[in-house]
């Protein structure tokens, strides 16, 4: 009987040491030459699951979910005050392929603050923003401008309602100067007021109101108005 003897299929060094090398599963402290450092779980040699990075250049921290090496799921990223030493948070919500994607609340400042909707690091969808001047504008979102039907109102308690495009006032809207007791309603464009009615708008409540009222439109009767036509001509006559 003939005997085949079979060779053993020899692994590399360098490769066997890289396959035992990767990281996978909970892992401590992990640094990077350049001072960053994460906190978590790994798949694969990437960050995959639960974890905290921080990057020691911008100060900024990301505690949360991770897949395949990006931000991915529900996380909050903090900055760092250097004067207080302490962290405050920056944006907290979901996220998609390391952007900001789904629901979240974004800080821009102490008093300016975003919550809603994102796509791709953009605010898209319907969302609330609070303007450090005091201002707020709820409504619908696209490519990080006011886009579609929302509200503005103003900190002097003036505010706008209807449609926006680009950022801008565009479409059908109404528009209450509550500080002088009256409404604007009409046709927009490119943030300006092209055609409407100004009308008084509880003119009695206002701060400042004109001096004189905005006088009622009212129908005309044509038969009348032929009538006293026809007699001033055959007066003249």
């Amino acid at each position: 009987m003939q005997y085949i003897k079979t060779t053993k299929q020899s692994v590399q060094l360098t490769t066997l040491l890289e396959q035992t090398s990767q990281k996978c599963g909970k892992r401590c402290t992990v640094f990077t030459p350049n001072g960053n450092n994460y906190t978590g779980d790994w798949l694969n040699n990437q960050k995959h699951g639960i974890g905290v990075q921080i990057w020691k250049d911008s100060g900024s921290m990301y505690n949360g979910e991770w897949k395949h090496g990006k931000r991915h799921g529900f996380g909050t990223l903090s900055v760092l005050l250097p004067e207080a030493k302490k962290y405050a948070t920056k944006y907290f919500g979901e996220w998609k392929n390391g952007k900001k994607h789904g629901y979240g609340a974004c800080y821009y400042n102490d008093a300016e603050v975003y919550q809603g909707g994102w796509v791709e690091d953009q605010r898209c969808g319907w969302g609330i923003m609070h303007y450090d001047s005091g201002d707020i504008y709820e409504g619908e979102w696209m490519d990080d401008k006011t886009h579609g039907q929302g509200s503005f109102r103003y900190a002097n308690t003036n505010w706008y309602e209807g449609t926006w495009r680009d950022g801008k006032k565009h479409g059908n809207g109404k528009f209450f100067y509550c500080d002088k007791g009256q409404i604007y309603e009409g046709l927009w464009e490119h943030g300006e007021a092209k055609c409407g009615t100004l009308s008084d708008f509880k003119r009695d409540e206002a701060k400042a109101p004109p001096e004189y009222p905005i006088p009622q439109l009212q129908l005309v009767d044509m038969e009348l108005v032929l009538q006293e036509a026809q007699s001033a001509y055959l007066d003249q006559c």
